[in-house]
């Protein structure tokens, strides 16, 4: 799934004076990658791809260093465009590092007698994993040293990270490259051993079978990097006699592994956009053969939850938005499932947290989230209040089956992240802890608003916008318009302090919730999907004209940003709406839509043709090529544009975007800046420390300053 980590949000406090300065750019001049013949023909259509040589870099062929030369060439050139604000990145890094509390804690949560939690220490740039028995005021116990453990490398991020039954071992993954290709380790935590267990080339998830000796894992393709089987470990075999216990056949399929919350059941996924199928286990014999629920049905998606004496199946069966089917433990074919809860077109449901007593359900009424707690006993139900006019919440770290008390986290562009528990009895409600954002902070001084645009069919889009008060709406202001748009991964309004280095300079900052998210519900989704994916693009449009006719900005301060799948959509808003825009930013962008989806040695390519389509399909092929921005490129003016990709991508490969400058700086006719910033040493995520992202923050940010003569 092409979702980057790096998503903008908005906030902070303290202001600080910001001044118009004009900006030369220095003389330099921009690479000019090299030609080469290449021809691609499918469905009688031939087009010529001059560029496709950069693929050449993994490949390790005649064309490897010509790719990395011309890379370094566009970070050279960059870094001389860019390098009168050098001392401005550097401000804004420590303006935005400033505002993080360096010594910080989480808010510990109860596992199987035990508060696990992570705190970080001041100038470091990772975490401590530990936790104490009992109570916090037992011993502390430091599970992982991830200060010491990424000590040296460029790259390092641990996942998964699983304390066995019994509380003695610890099974997690480590990536030192950033392709999401994780090693699995055991530690003992009686004396601090790393064991001789280690399994390559992983999800990086290991879960536990309740015997304290066996652990299953995903496995990838080392090429394509699919998940695609699944494997029993005992504790010191060598990974070459780990035994499969399940393999998948269809390579559109994502599969996994993991454990039910009342920690009875251990249960294997396999699923694309459109299908489901699970294969469960009793945890207590981990040597028997998996069992499968219910066998796969096309169109058809179900998730599993246990409850003591029977399973909860959320599915979209003959329910759009999804309903809550029950079944019992023995019977669990699609025949036994009798309605739980119904289904409701105006309702959303996005997650079942279960509970011995309890439920809760995370859905979205109306484009916002909602908690909703029922009484299994009693079926009484209600919803969790939430006042603000547009806010994030969602289902938090709860670990306990056998418990009352529900965490939840709640935000919105003016709120810092709040951790809450709650009482599904009593309703009582208690802050755990909010985000400190340091140097001062009163939301008071800024305006958050819900406001709807209407697309061109006549669809009502939701934005979400937040700004310092005094932003006077006469068009002259700066905003910075994001969205994704892609997978029906919803955008909430949430809060971030980085944006407070954007909004105290007179930038606003707003969400399009365009189609292909879920914000308004499944069909939010499906109506921005496939043969249907321009209304994503169209609907970002509109709402940056929306923005432009209310006011808020103009055509001459209105700046785009997304990354990754969101990057797609930078990329056709440049090549569709190229004049509405002053600049643009594409975060690792997947912008050569038909070349990577005809090449199934690509990571993610089969997986996503239910997201994109098959492009080995006719009808497929021209609709994307419709509207794939390497593909669209003409000869006319293009905003000012900064492109952004890591050299080890495993999610967008860095030639997509390579390829992609490559062409515009060929075809355009304008005199706008375009900039490519690659870096070398990471990929999709960016860096791995919690405050090195933010250099690049500092950059995309210094960029969007400078052409709005706002750099100090």
């Amino acid at each position: 799934m092409r979702i980057p980590i790096l998503i903008f949000a908005a906030l902070t406090a303290c202001t600080i004076k910001s001044e118009k300065m004009p900006y030369n750019w220095p003389e330099s001049t921009a690479p000019i990658a090299d030609l080469k013949e290449h021809f691609r023909t499918i469905h009688q259509d031939t087009v010529t791809d001059p560029y496709y040589w950069m693929y050449d870099y993994f490949g390790k062929g005649p064309d490897s260093q010509k790719v990395v030369h011309y890379l370094e060439a566009e970070n050279a050139y960059l870094k001389t465009k860019m390098a009168r604000t050098e001392g401005f990145q550097t401000s804004l890094f420590k303006e935005m590092k400033g505002r993080i509390k360096e010594k910080d804690e989480s808010v510990p949560y109860l596992k199987n007698g035990y508060f696990y939690y992570t705190r970080t220490e001041d100038g470091q740039q990772y975490y401590k994993y530990c936790r104490r028995k009992g109570t916090m005021k037992g011993p502390e116990e430091v599970l992982l040293d991830v200060d010491v453990m990424a000590k040296g490398k460029d790259y390092f991020s641990v996942s998964g990270l699983e304390v066995s039954p019994d509380n003695k071992l610890i099974a997690f993954g480590v990536d030192e490259v950033s392709r999401r290709q994780y090693t699995i380790l055991v530690k003992n935590l009686e004396t601090g051993e790393i064991l001789s267990d280690r399994i390559e080339n992983t999800e990086g998830e290991p879960v536990w079978a309740n015997d304290n000796q066996t652990f299953f894992y995903t496995s990838k393709n080392p090429v394509t990097l699919l998940s695609e089987k699944i494997y029993r470990h005992k504790l010191g075999a060598k990974a070459a006699s780990d035994v499969l216990v399940y393999q998948e056949k269809d390579n559109s399929n994502y599969i996994g592994v993991y454990k039910s919350k009342n920690g009875k059941w251990i249960w294997i996924y396999s699923s694309a956009t459109v299908s489901t199928e699970l294969r469960l286990l009793a945890a207590d014999k981990p040597n028997e053969n998996f069992k499968i629920f219910q066998p796969r049905i096309k169109d058809v998606l179900y998730e599993v939850m246990a409850l003591e004496d029977k399973f909860l199946i959320k599915t979209n069966l003959d329910a759009v938005n999804f309903k809550v089917m029950e079944c019992p433990i023995s019977k669990t074919s699609k025949k036994d499932w009798k309605n739980f809860i119904g289904h409701d077109p105006a309702i959303l449901i996005e997650e079942i947290d279960p509970y011995k007593n309890f439920i809760v359900i995370q859905q979205r009424k109306d484009g916002l989230p909602q908690l909703k707690v029922r009484d299994t006993k009693s079926g009484a139900e209600h919803l969790i209040p939430f006042e603000e006019v547009t806010y994030a919440a969602s289902i938090n770290q709860n670990a306990e089956f056998d418990s009352d008390v529900f965490r939840f986290s709640y935000s919105s562009m003016i709120t810092p992240k709040s951790i809450y528990d709650y009482n599904l009895g009593t309703k009582e409600r208690t802050l755990k802890k909010q985000q400190e954002v340091l140097g001062g902070y009163d939301k008071s001084n800024y305006v958050t608003e819900r406001i709807f645009a209407t697309a061109r069919d006549g669809v009502k889009i939701p934005i979400s916008i937040v700004y310092k008060k005094g932003l006077k709406k006469d068009g002259q202001s700066p905003v910075l318009e994001y969205a994704y748009g892609s997978y029906g991964h919803s955008l909430d309004a949430s809060f971030s302090s980085t944006n407070l280095s954007l909004l105290n300079r007179g930038f606003a900052f707003a969400i399009a919730h365009v189609r292909g998210g879920e914000e308004m519900g499944r069909q939010w989704y499906l109506d921005g999907k496939l043969m249907k994916k321009m209304n994503t693009f169209t609907d970002f449009i509109d709402c940056g004209k929306y923005l432009i006719d209310k006011s808020y900005t103009s055509a001459e301060h209105l700046y785009a940003n997304g990354g990754s799948a969101g990057g797609l959509l930078m990329g056709v808003v440049a090549n569709l709406a190229a004049s509405q825009y002053k600049g643009i930013i594409a975060d690792v962008p997947f912008v050569d839509v038909i070349n990577t989806m005809l090449d199934e040695s690509i990571p993610l390519t089969t997986n996503e043709y239910d997201e994109w389509g098959n492009p080995n399909e006719k009808a497929a092929y021209e609709y994307m090529k419709s509207y794939s921005p390497y593909e669209n490129i003409k000869a006319k003016a293009y905003p000012n544009m900064l492109v952004t990709t890591g050299l080890h991508d495993s999610q967008v490969q860095y030639f997509e975007p390579a390829k992609w400058v490559a062409k515009l700086r060929a075809t355009k006719t304008d005199d706008s800046i375009l900039l490519l910033k690659t870096n070398m040493d990471f990929g999709h995520g960016g860096a791995s420390g919690r405050f090195d992202y933010l250099k690049d923050v500092a950059l995309r940010y210094a960029f969007l300053l400078v052409l709005e003569e706002k750099i100090d």
